[in-house]
């Protein structure tokens, strides 16, 4: 009897066989992170791209031609790949590190902790869709430039190499910072005093042959400046550091990175506690 009643429920609610990948719930939550910021394209993609135009403007109205070239480049042509991927670092880190804050703070973190997900299958959708929304916001900065710049990609396999690697890397620090922060001051102190000073003093207005010796040396030690150096390279041509240690630098960095993420959202640290 109690064989036949459990045949009988079986058939009825059939087991759900997931197996080694939840695919279909890696790609949903995948899907509400991406949707997350493409509702609100205007805030999200549009207005970075807006900010983006404006600095470049500003500097181009404010220097013209009194600005020498940089490294044998022009100065216009200089600073907008450092732009682009400034807006490229800056979604990033903001798509994961808001989501993660606002379910927090609403209550609602249960809503990918209950679903048979595992850390990593997490980690993939939350950095894939912040990934997303830095490249779109890249793509779109640069479809912008293009028609009042006669910007050029010299190799475009760094470029975008170094463009994908910024997005994962600010992906997986907003992801730790959101786990991080308890409130959104927390996210804010991560942002004015950490990332913010790291970006500027990275060489994105400048070249970092211009520094003292002691700040050339400190910029070894920066990821950013790998990441903008790089991607700057990837437009004109011409580099301030070593293109291969930089591929390694920042390699050897995200795996670290995708490594701790994975352990946090496993241990469920200050998330399910």
């Amino acid at each position: 009897m109690h064989t036949h009643t459990q045949q009988t429920a079986a058939q009825q609610f059939p087991v759900r066989r997931i197996g080694l990948i939840n695919g279909l719930g890696l790609w949903t939550l995948y899907v509400k992170e991406v949707r997350r910021f493409a509702k609100v394209g205007f805030q999200t993609v549009l207005a970075p791209v807006v900010s983006t135009l404006l600095f470049l403007l500003v500097f181009t109205l404010a220097f013209g031609d009194l600005r020498p070239a940089v490294n044998g480049v022009a100065f216009n042509q200089f600073l907008a790949p450092g732009l682009i991927i400034m807006g490229i670092l800056n979604n990033a880190f903001a798509n994961s590190s808001s989501s993660l804050i606002v379910s927090k703070v609403q209550g609602n973190a249960v809503d990918f902790l209950m679903p048979p997900l595992s850390a990593a299958e997490l980690s993939i959708a939350f950095i894939g869709g912040a990934a997303t929304r830095g490249l779109v916001v890249g793509t779109a900065t640069i479809l912008c430039i293009w028609p009042f710049m006669s910007i050029s990609i010299a190799h475009p396999l760094v470029a975008f190499w170094f463009a994908l690697n910024a997005a994962l890397m600010m992906g997986m620090v907003g992801l730790l910072a959101g786990i991080y922060a308890q409130r959104f001051d927390h996210l804010s102190a991560v942002q004015n005093f950490i990332l913010l000073p790291l970006t500027f003093l990275s060489g994105t207005f400048y070249s970092i042959k211009i520094l003292p010796q002691i700040f050339q040396q400190l910029s070894a030690f920066n990821p950013f400046f790998y990441l903008i150096d790089g991607f700057r390279y990837g437009f004109t041509g011409v580099a301030d550091g070593s293109i291969v240690r930089g591929v390694v630098f920042v390699g050897v960095i995200n795996i670290v990175l995708a490594i701790v993420c994975y352990a946090i959202l496993r241990s469920g640290w200050r998330l399910k506690t």
